[in-house]
């Protein structure tokens, strides 16, 4: 499977480090998993409901998945769904965009557009 652009969402402070060092590490929870979690278009609003809800100092990373290489991986996740997944380490030359995502009035985050 093939996108153009993927999503992950990350803590503001873990991104500013990565952005030091040249490439970010994932969460905790990508290290205890063994990959980074990525999201499409489609699937990032949903994933953050799911995983990140009430989190406020986060971003939306856009990401070139074509700039990963064989390092990213389409696996099955909710409900045999594709879910891109990154065995090692983002290159920060790899994200073409970083945004805030606010909590909105209702409690969940505040997408730009992902188109």
């Amino acid at each position: 499977m093939s996108e153009g652009r993927i999503f992950h969402i990350c803590e503001r402070t873990a991104w500013d480090a990565a952005e030091r060092s040249g490439a970010y590490q994932g969460s905790a929870d990508d290290r205890a998993d063994g990959f980074i979690h990525f999201s499409t278009a489609a699937q990032v609003v949903a994933s953050a409901a799911k995983h990140r809800a009430g989190q406020d100092g986060l971003v939306l990373l856009t990401v070139d998945a074509k700039r990963l290489g064989a390092a990213l991986r389409w696996e099955p996740s909710r409900g045999g769904e594709l879910f891109p997944h990154l065995y090692g380490a983002l290159p920060v030359a790899a994200v073409l965009a970083v945004q805030d995502l606010p909590l909105g009035p209702d409690g969940g985050h505040a997408f730009p557009p992902l188109d």
